[in-house]
């Protein structure tokens, strides 16, 4: 499966494409959209679109993974970075992707074992487990930490998804065969 992590940003966001082999994570790209900041809101906004389809057609992930945002302290901020993740979104679904989202709390215990890890310990949890020769940019970090996240999460989810099927099945089929013997 190969995972692209989207670290949404109105000056930067964040990319990082891993490959995973059952428990084996292998990197495959990262990088750092840099929005200019003198253009219109629309046009900053179609940077982030625009790269990220591009980024997408040129390394082909299976699944993408997103931070999700939550409101900070200052409401105009947490718009705006709302509206680049919207970018974000439009374009991982214009291209077809399953988009899975995490809380960076999430993130950050999947890969640090810590929720409140500082960005320096994601940045050298990624670099280890990626085995990569250098720390990787802050930005980038954070998107490779998110696709690692999913890499560690989804493999959980869809056993507790097939063991919820069946349990939902068997169920069904007890029902059924109760009011067979009583009907």
């Amino acid at each position: 499966m190969r995972i692209l992590g989207v670290d949404p940003g109105l000056r930067r966001t964040g990319f990082g494409v891993i490959d995973v082999q059952g428990a084996k994570l292998s990197y495959v790209a990262s990088g750092t959209i840099v929005v200019p900041t003198d253009v219109t809101l629309p046009l900053r906004l179609k940077v982030i679109l625009d790269n990220l389809r591009q980024i997408v057609e040129d390394t082909k992930p299976d699944v993408a993974a997103l931070e999700i945002v939550f409101m900070n302290t200052n409401p105009a901020s947490t718009l705006l970075l709302g509206q680049a993740r919207g970018a974000a979104l439009c374009a991982l679904a214009d291209r077809d992707l399953a988009v899975h989202e995490y809380t960076a709390l999430q993130i950050k215990k999947s890969v640090v074992g810590a929720g409140r890890a500082a960005k320096e310990q994601v940045q050298m949890m990624v670099q280890r487990l990626l085995r990569l020769d250098g720390i990787p940019a802050p930005d980038s970090a954070d998107a490779l930490a998110c696709a690692i996240c999913h890499a560690h999460i989804a493999p959980l989810t869809e056993k507790l998804s097939q063991m919820n099927y069946q349990t939902r099945t068997s169920r069904g089929r007890s029902r059924v065969r109760a009011g067979r013997l009583l009907g």
